[in-house]
């Protein structure tokens, strides 16, 4: 049965996921080719869930013939040994942020460090990554650590005040890209002679704004990447272009890695103009945040 001839089920699996924007991009890039498409969000806050709750959700979503989900915090990890099998990215990061499923089996990928990279590219095409810094080492840093070096970065310097945590993903990465990383309790040090910084805490959200660095340390030699996409014009976005920085909203990555997910549901190349436009109306149309 092709997608054309059935109605195919998605959805997003994680806490406090109300305010996501990925119903609405798959949905309307969905019916903008044709296709029947329902995306759920399975909120886990909404019905005092937890990770442990993913196993029965899984075994759900293959009885109801889903044909794949998204998945986020908290459980990017805990799905991991419930798959049947990961792409070489999912393995190598640790982490699954899609799920597709094909005769009752699961496969996980990750497309966040993809989204990334689509958006890097798309805006910052000649971004100098030389010597890009990384703040945050968590999950959508370390997917974005993968894809700088990827692209080519000859060193990467990765900025975590969790010792353990920032070790952790240094030596993963080392095992692959040995010699080009360097790791920072604290940014000053690292954005010494750096070429980029790309932010990846949640610091500058609506609920939580502020700068996770501070502004002095930025000058306009760098480029500046965040990931935060609501509001899309964080301090940090606004500091760096006041001084002359050239900037990418985190926004880019929000969509890209849709972009790619919607091609491992469907099976179908979305457009990426059109689902930009479209993420960029909804952003826009957001009430302001009230805590």
């Amino acid at each position: 049965m092709t997608p054309q001839d059935r109605k195919l089920l998605v959805g997003l699996i994680g806490a406090g996921i109300q305010l996501s924007l990925s119903p609405a991009m798959h949905e309307e890039e969905a019916r903008r080719q044709g296709l029947r498409l329902h995306y759920q969000l399975i909120d886990l806050d909404r019905g005092g869930g937890s990770p442990g709750e993913l196993p029965m959700l899984l075994r759900a979503a293959r009885l109801m013939d889903f044909a794949g989900l998204n998945i986020t915090f908290p459980c990017k990890q805990a799905v991991l040994p419930l798959l049947d099998g990961l792409s070489d990215e999912a393995a190598e990061m640790g982490a699954v942020n899609t799920v597709v499923l094909r005769d009752g089996r699961l496969f996980g990928d990750n497309t966040d460090g993809w989204g990334w990279a689509w958006g890097l590219r798309r805006a910052l095409p000649d971004a100098d990554l030389g010597c890009p810094v990384l703040l945050g080492a968590g999950g959508a840093g370390s997917a974005i650590a993968w894809s700088l070096l990827r692209l080519g970065a000859t060193r990467l310097r990765i900025v975590d005040p969790e010792p353990a945590r920032v070790q952790s993903l240094a030596q993963a990465l080392g095992r692959r890209f040995p010699g080009r990383i360097e790791t920072f309790e604290a940014a000053e040090a690292a954005l010494a002679g750096a070429t980029g910084l790309v932010h990846a805490t949640p610091t500058g959200m609506a609920k939580l704004p502020g700068m996770a660095l501070p502004a002095g340390l930025l000058r306009p030699s760098l480029w500046v990447s965040e990931v935060v996409y609501f509001p899309l014009e964080t301090e940090l976005l606004r500091t760096a272009r006041a001084l002359g920085c050239r900037t990418v909203d985190g926004g880019t990555m929000a969509v890209g890695q849709a972009i790619k997910a919607f091609e491992l549901f469907t099976g179908r190349a979305a457009d990426p103009q059109a689902m930009e436009s479209h993420f960029r109306r909804l952003v826009a149309q957001r009430p302001p945040h009230r805590g």
